[in-house]
């Protein structure tokens, strides 16, 4: 059964914060600058380099200041609310979480997660099944890494992206094909990790 971010098993992680700093990707990997923590960059670099030739990675999103969690969380919350009129309050934060972690224990908010995908040498993104952030509603499920439904190329290029980021110590949060982090305590839940090295960071962090 998958593991979700508002597990309690999660919040129970402890974290000895690394003070790793954040830096800026690369613009040949993120165009965007996404903002990570060192050692995730590092790690996200040399799975770039194992892809072959004329595939690349492409990081659309990394560190995630906490009000712009939140407001995710709000709009994401609401949909599922509108999905299931009558739902409870614990059953509407363990939904919700399938796409949008908890402020407290989000590897957004930690810079120790990336949202990313693979792109051709022109910059074109592959075929992996779904739009990065597709809600698990708007794609009936196929967000999900192991989802059925989803092509021979698609299935192919997922299980490519999980080679190259397992490889490199990089876990998959499974509803979201796109979101690998490191460090954070999912990190450390799924690995066995004693403990997490990356806690949440003030947005003026990365002023």
């Amino acid at each position: 059964m998958t593991i979700l971010l508002s597990d309690e098993r999660v919040r129970a992680v402890p974290v000895v914060e690394s003070g790793e700093p954040l830096v800026r990707l690369p613009r040949s990997l993120s165009p965007g600058g996404a903002l990570v923590r060192a050692g995730l960059a590092d790690r996200l670099m040399a799975a770039d380099l194992q892809l072959p030739r004329g595939v690349r990675l492409r990081v659309v999103e990394g560190f995630r200041p906490v009000e712009q969690q939140r407001a995710i969380i709000a709009s994401y919350a609401a949909q599922v609310r509108a999905h299931h009129p009558g739902i409870d309050q614990a059953e509407l934060t363990r939904l919700t979480s399938r796409f949008v972690s908890p402020i407290d224990v989000a590897p957004h908010v930690a810079g120790a997660a990336v949202d990313l995908t693979l792109v051709d040498v022109c910059g074109e993104e592959l075929d992996l099944g779904t739009a990065i952030d597709a809600t698990p509603e708007d794609s009936d499920g196929r967000c999900y890494f192991a989802a059925d439904g989803i092509g021979a190329d698609a299935r192919a290029h997922r299980e490519l992206l999980a080679a190259v980021l397992a490889g490199q110590g990089l876990v998959n949060y499974p509803t979201e094909w796109w979101h690998w982090s490191f460090g954070d305590r999912y990190w450390a839940l799924v690995t066995g990790a004693r403990h997490a090295l990356c806690g949440p960071l003030a947005a003026s962090v990365a002023a």
